[in-house]
């Protein structure tokens, strides 16, 4: 896999590369935030990058600044790697769309296994048109609504709820037929809600499926995602909270 390490201090960059390279990734170094979306322009001599890796202290452009003009150029995974160990910082990156936080200094270990987790996600969602929740299996309270859910499972390229429609394939969603642009984690937070209409999703298994952590603070972003939701879609009782257990998505009327 081709990996691009933004980095912009060299002994920090090569002591990683080794170890990366060690591990089968052919790594490619970014000093700048401009240097790194330089490297995810589109080049037909060379693979596309599965994963990016970056800090947030950058010479040039800060780092939340630089992963928000990534994803809007791209759909490579981002991991931020940072020393901005405050729940804000982490909140506020993956709300711009990174997809993983790991806090310095962190063991090599689970580096590579969040490296290998965002891409597994990657690639299913790739293949199967699907986001990172929509194949799981709803857990929860088995109450009213579950068999609607099941009804409109994962394997359905399209979900229907009233003036709400979800295009698992193309990762799409309208209401009333307008587009509504939603971030990756939005969407992928959406579908596994819409997996079973009515059934109660809680708050941890949610975390797990959609952010694939138990991240102290993400409880909060869970939060954030949810209300940006509800302002996004103009559906505000669409996503109810089940006080002291989570969330469970209404099916709206007409």
């Amino acid at each position: 896999m081709r990996l691009l390490l933004v980095e912009d201090d060299d002994r920090v960059a090569a002591a990683l590369s080794a170890v990366l390279a060690r591990h089968g990734f052919d790594v490619v170094h970014a000093r700048g935030g401009e240097e790194a979306l330089r490297c995810l322009l589109p080049d037909g001599a060379a693979p596309p990058f599965g994963v990016v890796l970056l800090d947030l202290g950058l010479p040039d452009i800060d780092g939340f600044e630089v992963c928000g003009r990534i994803r809007r150029l791209t759909s490579t995974p981002v991991i931020m790697v940072t020393a901005r160990a405050d729940v804000r910082s982490r909140v506020h990156g993956l709300n711009l769309g990174a997809d993983d936080y790991v806090v310095k200094p962190y063991d090599t270990a689970e580096l590579l296994a969040r490296i290998h987790a965002v891409s597994r996600r990657t690639a299913t969602a790739t293949t199967a048109g699907g986001g990172a929740g929509v194949g799981a299996g709803g857990a929860g309270d088995p109450g009213a609504g579950g068999d609607t859910g099941r009804a409109r499972g994962a394997d359905a390229p399209e979900l229907r709820l009233g003036p709400l429609t979800i295009e698992t394939d193309t990762r799409r969603v309208t209401v009333h037929g307008e587009a509504v642009p939603l971030t990756r984690k939005e969407f992928d937070l959406l579908a596994l809600l819409a997996q079973r209409p009515g059934v109660v999703f809680r708050r941890e298994q949610i975390i797990s499926e959609v952010w694939r952590t138990s991240w102290e603070g993400t409880g909060r972003t869970l939060e954030v995602h949810i209300a940006s939701l509800r302002s996004k879609l103009g559906l505000p009782a669409l996503i109810e909270t089940v006080r002291g257990v989570g969330y469970r998505l209404v099916a709206p009327a007409g």
